[in-house]
C-alpha cells in the first residue's frame, strides 16, 4: 500500500467516525432532551380571582365563620350580627397557618402558635406580627359576594 492509499483510507475512516459519532450524539438527545422536558414542565400562569360568591345569606348563621377558597387563597368569612359580614385572608401572618373564628370569644384564632385576631382583623396577642388582610363584602340580592380589595 503506498502513502496516497493510506491517507485515502485514513480520510474515509476519519469520515465515517465523524459520522457515526454525530449520529450518537444526535441519537442522545433525542432520547435525553423529551426527558428532561418532561422533569421540568412549564410554567403554568395562575388565573386571577376578582370575586367570589360565598352562598346566601341564609346559608351563614351570625356569630359563626366558615373558610372559604379564593383562587388557591383560602378566606374566613364571618357573620357579626345579622347581615353584617367581614372576611379576611384565612392564613396567620405568623407562620401561614389556616386561621379559625371562635364563637364563644367572638375572636379569629391561629392554633398553630395561639396566636389571636380581633373581629376586624387587627392581631390581638401572640406571634402574628401584623394584622390579616380584609376582603371587601357585598351583598346583592341576598348573595354574599367577597372582593378582593387589590383589584
Amino acid at each position: 500500500m503506498n502513502g496516497d492509499q493510506k491517507a485515502q483510507r485514513s480520510g474515509r475512516r476519519k469520515f465515517l467516525n465523524i459520522l457515526i459519532g454525530g449520529g450518537l450524539l444526535g441519537w442522545i438527545g433525542s432520547v435525553v432532551y423529551p426527558i428532561l422536558s418532561y422533569l421540568n414542565p412549564p410554567e403554568i400562569p395562575e388565573a386571577n380571582v376578582n370575586s367570589i360568591k360565598a352562598g346566601l345569606t341564609s346559608d351563614f348563621p351570625p356569630n359563626q365563620g366558615k373558610i372559604l377558597k379564593f383562587g388557591k387563597k383560602p378566606v374566613i368569612l364571618i357573620q357579626m350580627d345579622p347581615g353584617e359580614f367581614r372576611a379576611f385572608a384565612a392564613t396567620c401572618t405568623h407562620l401561614d397557618c389556616i386561621v379559625q373564628y371562635r364563637q364563644d370569644t367572638k375572636q379569629i384564632w391561629c392554633a398553630c402558635h395561639n396566636g389571636i385576631y380581633d373581629t376586624n382583623g387587627r392581631n390581638v396577642s401572640g406571634p402574628p406580627p401584623r394584622p390579616l388582610g380584609e376582603y371587601k363584602v357585598n351583598i346583592i340580592n341576598n348573595e354574599i359576594i367577597i372582593i378582593n380589595p387589590e383589584s
